[in-house]
């Protein structure tokens, strides 16, 4: 089975390198006229929750409707939410969570390891269900954190953590097999103009 696994496209928030989170934000003018109709049609599309993936999917798969997967939402960064890097750079607790490389939780929010280990369980299981229904394609649209967790965990082409995000409105092509041990990495797509 074909997954492309796609990030939404760009919001407000997003061009001011702002930590979005579980905030609701929706796609920017920027982030929408960037974004084009995917020239393939999935039996499947899952989105996240979060409106900026509702939204993204709504122009490029506008026929289909989709399935929200609840847990394939962005990860929780609590009290940085909302915030970018400058505003923080002097917030001990945020240089404490950097210097530990993103590790452990932000204050209020999620760690690394509960974030993979929700998304990981919620992407398999949409990729069994797809399977187990006959799928032969199928499309995600979510976040980069989610690209970055679902990569890391399966893709068979070793990399870090961090060098498996993309930019807005784009992602990957994969291939369920051989599933469920690694998916096979085809390439790296944009649905952007």
């Amino acid at each position: 089975m074909l997954i492309w696994l796609l990030r939404h496209g760009m919001t407000s928030l997003g061009e001011e390198k702002r930590y979005q989170g579980r905030l609701d934000t929706g796609l920017s003018a920027l982030g929408r006229r960037a974004l084009r109709q995917a020239p393939f049609q999935p039996g499947r599309l899952y989105i996240s929750p979060l409106l900026r993936a509702e939204e993204t999917a709504a122009i490029l798969f506008p026929e289909i409707q989709p399935r929200v997967a609840a847990d394939l939402r962005e990860m929780d960064f609590g009290a940085f939410e909302g915030k970018n890097w400058l505003e923080l750079e002097k917030d001990g607790e945020y240089r404490t969570w950097v210097a530990g490389g993103c590790l452990d939780p932000c204050p209020g929010g999620e760690d690394k390891a509960g974030y993979t280990q929700r998304v990981c369980a919620a992407f398999e299981a949409l990729v069994e269900e797809s399977l187990s229904q006959g799928e032969t394609e199928i499309a995600v649209v979510a976040h980069g954190g989610t690209q970055m967790a679902v990569l890391e965990r399966w893709g068979d082409d070793p990399r870090e953590y961090w060098q498996w995000q993309r930019a807005c409105g784009c992602g990957w092509l994969l291939d369920t097999d051989p599933w469920p041990e690694r998916l096979h990495v085809r390439e790296e797509v944009c649905l952007t103009r």
